[in-house]
C-alpha cells in the first residue's frame, strides 16, 4: 500500500543538510511503530534488536530473516516515517552481489525505503555498487557495534589526530559513494562536528554531536525499557519499565487473592457482560 503524500522519502532526508534536524528512532514492532510515527522523520529498524528484543550480549547473531520479519512489522506500522532497515552482520561485507541480493530480499519482503550498512572506505565501492542500482543506502562510520570484536568492545571513536582522520575519510568514502545520510555513532565530538561539516549529505548523530543534521536513539533506552545498561549519551524521558513492573506485581496480588477477575470481567455473572445480545 502507498504511503500518503507527505510522508518523508528519501529524497527529502538527502535535502536536510543544515536544516530542520532530523529525527529518528528505532522500532522493531507494528505497534511501537505506529506510536511514533507521527513524531519521526525516520523509524530505524536496527539490529539492536538483538540485544534489545531477543537478549543477545552482541548484535552479531541476527540474521537476516529476523531483520525482515521485524522490518515488515515496522512498515505496516509507519504511514509517515522514512522506514530503514539495518543489513545484519555478514548478509553484505563478502562482495557487492552478496550486499545486492541482501538487499533486494529486504526491500522486497518488507517495503521498506531504505537499508543501513555499516562502514567506510572499505565499503565504498559496495554502497557505489548498491546506489547504481537504485538501492538507498544510509551509511554508519565512527563506532560499528557489528565490528565489536576487531575494535576491542564499545571504545569511542577518533581520539588522537590518526584516529579523528580516518573517521572523517570513512565518512567521505561513504557519502561520496551515494549515501543519502549517514550515522555517526560513539565519536568524539569534535571529530562528529568536523565531519559534519566535511560532507555533503546529512549526519545523524548517535553519542556524537549536537552540530549532526539529526539523531537517533534506541526507543527503549529513552523510556526506560530496556536496563541492561544505560549509554553514556542516552537521555531517558521516560520509566515506562518500573511501570510495567508495577502493573505486573499489582495484577500478581490480584490473582493470588482472587480480586481478579471480578463479576465485571465475568460473562454470565450477575454484574459481567451478557453473552448474547438483545
Amino acid at each position: 500500500m502507498a504511503k500518503p503524500k507527505n510522508a518523508v522519502t528519501v529524497p527529502e532526508i538527502a535535502t536536510r543538510k543544515g536544516g530542520t534536524p532530523i529525527v529518528c528512532l528505532t522500532a522493531y514492532t507494528t505497534p511501537m511503530a505506529r506510536l511514533l510515527d507521527p513524531h519521526v522523520d525516520i523509524l530505524l529498524v536496527g539490529d539492536s534488536l538483538g540485544m534489545v528484543v531477543y537478549g543477545m550480549e552482541t548484535t552479531l547473531p541476527v540474521t537476516l530473516d529476523m531483520m525482515i520479519n521485524h522490518g515488515a512489522a515496522v512498515v505496516r506500522g509507519a504511514d509517515h516515517a522514512c522506514v530503514t532497515v539495518d543489513l545484519p552482520f555478514g548478509s553484505y561485507q563478502e562482495s557487492p552481489d552478496a550486499a545486492y541480493r541482501a538487499c533486494v530480499r529486504v526491500l522486497a519482503e518488507t517495503g521498506c525505503d531504505a537499508v543501513k550498512l555499516e562502514g567506510g572506505a572499505e565499503m565504498a565501492e559496495t554502497v557505489r555498487f548498491l546506489t547504481e542500482r537504485s538501492v538507498p543506502v544510509m551509511g554508519h562510520v565512527g563506532l560499528k557495534p557489528q565490528s565489536v570484536r576487531a575494535m576491542g568492545g564499545y571504545t569511542v571513536q577518533g581520539r588522537g589526530e590518526e584516529a579523528a582522520q580516518r573517521v572523517i575519510d570513512d565518512a567521505k568514502a561513504v557519502a561520496e559513494a551515494g549515501a543519502f545520510s549517514i550515522v555517526v555513532e560513539g565519536t568524539m565530538e569534535p571529530v562528529a562536528r568536523a565531519l559534519t561539516a566535511a560532507i555533503d549529505v546529512p549526519t545523524i548523530g548517535i553519542g556524537a554531536s549536537v552540530a549532526c543534521d539529526g539523531q537517533v536513539l534506541v526507543t527503549e533506552d529513552i523510556l526506560g525499557l530496556f536496563t541492561d545498561f544505560t549509554p553514556r549519551f542516552v537521555k531517558r524521558y521516560a520509566d515506562i519499565g518500573s511501570d510495567i513492573e508495577a502493573a505486573a506485581r499489582a495484577y500478581a496480588e490480584d490473582v493470588r487473592s482472587r480480586a481478579f477477575p471480578s463479576d465485571e470481567h465475568c460473562f454470565g455473572s450477575k454484574r459481567g457482560p451478557k453473552l448474547i445480545s438483545g
